[in-house]
């Protein structure tokens, strides 16, 4: 099997969901299911239902977490250097627009763009691994093809 990339602190993340599940989810779920068992015939028994779809749903999330646990390569972007590479903090700025965006290049299980976090696989981290400040990238997205520059390049 393939070994993820991650930081430490989406790793770290990663742990703490896990033993989240483990420790308080997963016990809290079984005694909701015992306490919707006392409530009678379980054909009928909304929360009995709702309780086990619950279940499934943290189990499979625990199987999930302990997978990709299991496979990371955590990487420590702070003692990296050089070109954009994962771990990378990096400064764009889009070339129509002059609207500047920084993100961080991490694994696939910490991506959230919405806290710039750059899935390293999306077209944008791809078409930056490699680059450095000064230059520019066109990255093809739904809209067409977008120029951005590459500002600065950190890794913290």
């Amino acid at each position: 099997m393939d070994k993820i990339p991650m930081t430490r602190a989406g790793f770290t993340a990663l742990e703490e969901e896990l033993r989240t599940l483990k420790s308080v989810d997963r016990p809290a779920i079984i005694r909701a299911i015992s306490e919707a068992r006392e409530h009678g015939d379980l054909s009928e028994n909304a929360e009995y239902h709702s309780a086990r779809e619950k279940q499934s749903f943290i189990e499979g999330r625990i199987k999930e977490l302990e997978g990709i646990i299991s496979r990371a390569n955590v990487i420590d972007p702070s003692k990296l250097s050089g070109p954009i590479k994962f771990g990378a903090t990096v400064t764009i700025v889009d070339e129509e627009t002059d609207e500047q965006r920084t993100y961080q290049i991490v694994g696939e299980p910490e991506a959230d763009l919405e806290r710039g976090m750059l899935n390293v696989n999306s077209p944008i981290a791809r078409a930056l691994i490699g680059k450095e400040a000064g230059d520019s990238i066109e990255v093809r997205t739904p809209g067409g093809e977008k120029g951005y520059e590459v500002l600065s390049v950190r890794y913290i």
